[in-house]
């Protein structure tokens, strides 16, 4: 059971490995881009072109839902950025459910662990397969994996290494639980931490704050859906900065040749990747060019 592009890697693995997988649960088709053409989700493309079988109900809690599984009869059901599945479903196969989670548990529980790993400045996070409870995220961890967080990551680089490290750690999982091998720790809960949903107030970019935090804010929201600003009435949304020394009123711009600082709470920003509103993004040096900003300019 999956639908972002996250599970890909997951069910692949599963597949070229040789389980049966007896059915892929996705969600259904939604209209997507500028032209709002109904597209199949990832993990949908995928089981087309494996060729598995496919069901997309509207809700996990849909009763036709449960009783098409019922009659599939799965021994073991794998979960990767699904929904939230109803304790009737979850305790349906008689080897469980497990889930994939994009952190170290029960450290950053929550939709959005990979984003707030990076807010957060975090230098290590990681992966965790655990067998699913009625709590979000809280049920009993069967493996974990660690991996570093690279100076140069954003969310989508580092999206795709835990998806791949994920697949792996599920691949491991599956195979204990195949064996009679899986041993199922209890979280410890006074360890935890939440990941909440990313929200429109979460992109928008607080000069005051030190120029790390809000480096650390642009690299968790890129590229998508990117940390924004304002200049004379436009949004701006910035995808890479790095920090540089020196001191200058918050959200106020210096334009030197082909480089645009910025003015923080502590600390300069140096920007990298820029969109303006109703462009794509580029490098600042092209930005520069093409769009009036100048020094003593201010970003809101």
């Amino acid at each position: 059971m999956g639908t972002a592009e996250f599970a890909v890697p997951s069910l692949r693995t599963l597949v070229k490995s040789g389980y049966d997988i007896c059915t892929v649960a996705t969600a259904p088709d939604k209209p997507r881009g500028r032209g709002q053409k109904l597209l199949p989700t990832p993990v949908k493309s995928l089981a087309l072109e494996l060729h598995l079988s496919l069901l997309q109900p509207v809700s996990p809690g849909d009763p036709e839902f449960f009783r098409l599984l019922q009659n599939i009869g799965p021994d073991l059901i794998v979960v990767v950025a699904f929904r939230i599945l109803p304790r009737e479903i979850f305790t349906l196969a008689p080897r469980g459910s497990l889930n994939l989670h994009a952190s170290l548990l029960p450290r950053y529980r929550g939709a959005a662990p990979i984003q707030r790993a990076l807010m957060a400045g975090e230098r290590e996070t990681g992966v965790t397969t655990f067998f699913l409870a009625e709590s979000v995220d809280t049920g009993s961890i069967l493996l974990q994996a660690r991996m570093a967080i690279h100076e140069e990551d954003d969310a989508g680089t580092l999206h795709d290494r835990l998806a791949d490290l994920g697949a792996d750690v599920v691949l491991k999982t599956v195979r204990l639980i195949e064996e009679g091998k899986a041993i199922a720790k209890p979280q410890d809960s006074s360890l935890a931490s939440s990941a909440p949903k990313i929200f429109k107030d979460d992109c928008l970019i607080r000069w005051n704050r030190p120029a790390l935090e809000i480096r650390n804010q642009i690299r968790a929201l890129s590229p998508s859906p990117g940390a924004f600003t304002t200049h004379a009435d436009k949004l701006i949304k910035l995808y890479r900065a790095s920090v540089v020394p020196g001191e200058r009123e918050p959200g106020t711009i210096e334009v030197r040749g082909n480089t645009l600082t910025i003015g923080t709470g502590d600390g300069l920003l140096s920007v990298e990747l820029i969109q303006h509103e109703g462009r794509k993004m580029m490098g600042v040096g092209e930005f520069l060019r093409g769009y009036p900003v100048r020094t003593g300019d201010r970003f809101n």
